[in-house]
């Protein structure tokens, strides 16, 4: 068991529907039961997933929420099933942490839909961090709409723009040459410590370019500042008993960089594959690879825009195919997600859904509903390694 690898690769966002407490979480107002992301793609578009759907996708969206996903009707050769959360959070820290053996033991802070939405002691820390005398937008808003509304202002004010969503967190908006991308960074890394003592999840730092609107568009250059895990996690377990660690993505940002040997960034999800069939082919025995996709979320979900779900869905069933034929007897590779952002539903924020787990390497096994912690209790147990705190194996 020493020489198993496991890759676990989340497709950020890509729920399959079926949370039995979706009714406590809303967009605009409405609760997200119903909302299903992968499943109403699959009703508004055309999908083909052949490789997903051969470990048994359509299966686990079925388990999940009885929904009969046209074009994912294939017969399960993998290991199959459909995970819960029970963070109280439908976000990126709530879904990866849980999934990683440590479910969030605090309800987050979520700034109010209102204008000013932050408190006047958090926009006075960061007019005094980045010399300022006021900011921009203090509001909910939608991350791409905001600079086009405000990036003007932003320019020849030099007042940060500043926002959040029904997600806990703080983005922070500013242009690479006006503001400048360091002076963006250090300004969120400053003022990430009052955030999470307010149990705020993320400070985000958010550049972009362009001279006006219909021209700017946000870099690759985001960096996430997110509170710390309060427990171990499948990293940290993992790299105390001296396994290689490899973070694909924004992994880094989102567990603190704790139990990180090495860290794989890319500008895009196409940079971020290409790591990933590398280390594929490359990673040492009994290794942990641990990688995020986060343009589904990022730039489809909450754009709904079901088209390019869709194709970006069919992208990476591509690149789930080259992977698993690259892989070794005895690896375990799981494709999961952290939450959903059903790109049919109201409003633009991520809603409340079961996750798929779908696992190559151990042949055909349905595991039937699960929990996140559960994944990362299986992880461990194929390298061969102590349990998190939280989970049981599904092996």
């Amino acid at each position: 068991m020493r020489d198993n690898r496991a890759f676990l690769i989340v497709l950020d966002s890509a729920g399959i529907g079926g949370a039995p407490d979706a009714d406590r979480f809303f967009n605009d107002g409405r609760p997200d039961t119903g909302a299903n992301t992968i499943g109403h793609i699959a009703q508004a578009v055309p999908l083909r997933l052949p490789n997903l759907d051969r470990l048994g996708l359509g299966a686990a969206i079925r388990l999940a929420s009885g929904l009969s996903a046209p074009g994912l009707n294939a017969a399960p050769q993998g290991l199959w099933g459909a995970a819960t959360e029970i963070s109280p959070g439908k976000d990126t820290p709530s879904g990866h942490w849980e999934m990683a053996g440590v479910p969030v033991p605090w309800e987050w802070h979520y700034f109010p839909d209102q204008q000013p939405a932050f408190p006047p002691e958090v926009t006075a820390r960061i007019c005094e961090l980045a010399g300022v005398d006021g900011v921009l937008a203090n509001c909910h808003a939608s991350g791409t709409q905001v600079i086009e509304d405000f990036g003007l202002q932003h320019i020849r004010s030099g007042q940060p723009i500043c926002y959040t969503s029904v997600d806990s967190v703080l983005q922070i908006a500013a242009h690479e040459d006006h503001f400048g991308l360091e002076r963006l960074l250090t300004l969120c890394e400053s003022l990430a410590p009052m955030l999470h003592r307010m149990r705020v999840g993320r400070v985000i730092a958010r550049p972009f370019l362009g001279d006006r609107p219909g021209r700017f568009a946000r870099t690759p250059n985001r960096r996430d500042f997110a509170i710390a895990p309060p427990a171990d996690t499948i990293l940290d377990i993992a790299a105390a008993a001296g396994r290689q660690t490899h973070a694909v993505g924004k992994i880094g940002d989102i567990f603190s960089h704790r139990g990180i040997g090495q860290l794989h960034k890319g500008k895009s999800d196409a940079d971020l594959a290409e790591h990933l069939l590398r280390l594929g082919h490359e990673a040492a025995p009994g290794s942990l690879t641990f990688a995020n996709f986060v343009e589904f979320d990022t730039n489809f979900g909450h754009r709904r825009d079901p088209q390019g779900y869709a194709d970006q869905l069919e992208w990476f069933d591509g690149i789930a195919g080259r992977l698993m034929a690259s892989l070794r007897p005895g690896d375990l590779a799981i494709f999961t997600a952290d939450h959903g952002n059903d790109p049919t539903w109201i409003g633009t924020d991520h809603t409340r859904e079961r996750v798929p787990v779908l696992g190559h390497g151990l042949g055909a096994r349905p595991v039937g509903h699960v929990g996140f912690s559960d994944i990362g209790a299986s992880i461990m147990a194929h390298l061969g390694l102590p349990a998190p705190q939280h989970g049981t194996s599904f092996l």
